[in-house]
């Protein structure tokens, strides 16, 4: 297997050059095809770099052929485009996707794991892909909450990053690390978002550029959290229905009246317009190289 060079990955390249320049990129999830046209077309409007998301579902709903069409619309962009894997939970589909399918970086997600177990099955994952050519990112402490699309670990107590874990996880070879600062997967609830920002300032300090930030959590984020976590030091956000929320009231409330065509060129448009408002909050708006 070839020595891993992380300036050739695309996913390790693009986020590289946010952290320079103190931007964020979106990484939005894509549950079809009309969400990565949507995507790509908001990238290319906008000049901005773009990751593109899947769940481990996505993988065994249409046995990998929205990877390779999320892979296929990224090599034809005209902005950079990377394909993540997102939360991959399961080592034998973790070992499948970098053998089989177009990823440029996979979440090794080992945190339903007690932290001994986590940390050497990271290792161990994070050298796969790397010999393969794909960047990781992994989760020290445990984002409480649950997503649609990957297995839930609601039964398992949140837990937020220490300093000793970033340690830790750095050692396992990881690219991007996504911390736990009190943001959760799901909603927040009628207080809305408590994060701890002296905490990601810590860690951000920790890192020391060794590796990228990553946020998740950001349902119902206001622009100026955001803002502020990417001035914190994060640099690919992850995003779900901060750009879907209009597509999934369009389905609901729009597309039946409409024709199955019509349905998907409004899916499409709507899906757009709220991912170029997430790049401009984001400043990743002609930032494209």
């Amino acid at each position: 297997m070839a020595v891993w060079d992380p300036s050739k990955n695309k996913t390790y390249q693009i986020l590289k050059d946010a952290e320079d320049k103190g931007y964020g990129v979106l990484a939005p999830i894509a549950y079809n095809i009309e969400q990565i046209i949507a995507f790509i077309q908001a990238a290319e409007a906008k000049r901005s770099p773009l990751i593109i998301q899947v769940f481990p579902w996505a993988i065994t709903f249409s046995s990998g052929l929205l990877v390779v069409a999320a892979a296929h619309a990224a090599k034809q962009a005209s902005v950079p485009v990377a394909i993540h894997l997102d939360h991959a939970q399961d080592e034998a589909m973790i070992r499948h996707a970098a053998d089989t399918l177009p990823f440029d970086s996979i979440m090794v997600d080992m945190s339903h794991y007690d932290m001994d177990e986590n940390l050497a099955k990271t290792a161990a994952l994070v050298k796969y892909c790397h010999e393969r050519g794909i960047a990781t990112e992994a989760e020290p402490g445990r984002i409480e909450g649950g997503e649609d699309g990957i297995a839930s670990t609601e039964d398992l107590e949140g837990a937020l990053t220490t300093a000793e874990q970033v340690e830790d996880f750095i050692a396992t070879g990881i690219d991007f690390l996504a911390p736990a600062f009190g943001n959760v997967h799901g909603e927040y609830g009628p207080r809305g978002p408590e994060l701890q920002f002296d905490r990601l300032k810590s860690i951000h300090d920790k890192v020391n550029r060794r590796v990228r930030v990553v946020l998740h959590g950001t349902n119902d984020f206001p622009e100026t959290i955001m803002r502020r976590c990417i001035s914190g030091g994060v640099s690919k956000i992850n995003v779900n229905k901060l750009v879907l929320d209009d597509y999934l009231i369009h389905l609901k409330t729009v597309a039946p009246t409409l024709s199955l065509t019509t349905s998907m060129e409004q899916g499409v448009a709507a899906v757009r317009r709220l991912t170029e408002w997430q790049m401009d909050v984001c400043k990743s708006t002609g930032m494209a190289n």
